[in-house]
């Protein structure tokens, strides 16, 4: 197999806007609303990423602004900044990890977008739900190229199979006559793993193995007169 996934920089935005600890409450509302964003990552130095504060972190600030004893340790905690306000450590990705594996930690933080550092933490995009679909736009084409590159002629190699790929909206259908019908199973999941593919359906049989012709008849020892 000679493709390789998407990986995280392949799909992420560079062009990023974040704040530092000292960023006021209604400077992080203005920048979320400016940027249509949904959260900021919060930066200290060069640029490494210390936080992140969200719509979430704002909004549980306001839901206890009217009680006393709240009120009064928010603002010892200084969490009318983003220092105070941001969730730390923030979950980030690294620029080489797969699509899934951002999907993953997006889906085990209950977060819509991931910071992405480098390897001592510096802010060089972020990547949101919205950029891990965006392999789901391929032109079936594409798909359909990769599938008969990285599937079919691995595992159904002619002249031994006689295989046809189709892509119609992200699903791949497999069709045609191959000889070993337990490796179907296998494509199924090497087709499924192709960025991109929705689904994948089959319409298969088995190919019986050629037949072979007998030859003359032999004889063993010295020919007799």
């Amino acid at each position: 197999m000679h493709g390789t996934p998407h990986i995280v920089s392949d799909v992420m935005t560079t062009t990023v806007v974040s704040v530092g600890r000292g960023a006021s409450f209604k400077e992080i509302v203005r920048l979320m609303r400016d940027w249509r964003v949904s959260a900021l990552p919060v930066v200290e130095g060069e640029g490494r990423v210390v936080g992140v504060v969200s719509e979430a972190d704002l909004l549980r600030r306001e839901e206890f602004r009217d009680a006393e004893e709240v009120r009064d340790a928010v603002a010892e905690a200084g969490a009318l900044t983003a220092g105070g306000l941001m969730t730390a450590p923030a979950l980030t990705v690294r620029p080489g990890a797969t699509l899934a594996q951002a999907a993953r930690i997006m889906a085990r933080g209950g977060v819509k977008r991931l910071p992405v550092v480098d390897e001592v933490g510096v802010l060089q995009g972020v990547v949101s739900r919205a950029d891990l679909l965006k392999v789901f736009l391929r032109d079936d084409e594409e798909i359909a190229e990769e599938v008969r590159r990285e599937v079919v002629s691995y595992l159904f190699p002619a002249p031994a199979s006689l295989l046809r790929v189709a892509v119609r909206d992200g699903v791949v259908t497999l069709a045609g006559r191959i000889r070993d019908t337990s490796l179907v199973p296998v494509a199924a999941r090497l087709v499924r793993a192709v960025e991109g593919v929705v689904d994948v359906d089959f319409d298969l049989a088995p190919r019986p193995a050629p037949s072979v012709a007998a030859g003359p008849e032999r004889t063993s020892g010295a020919g007799r007169p």
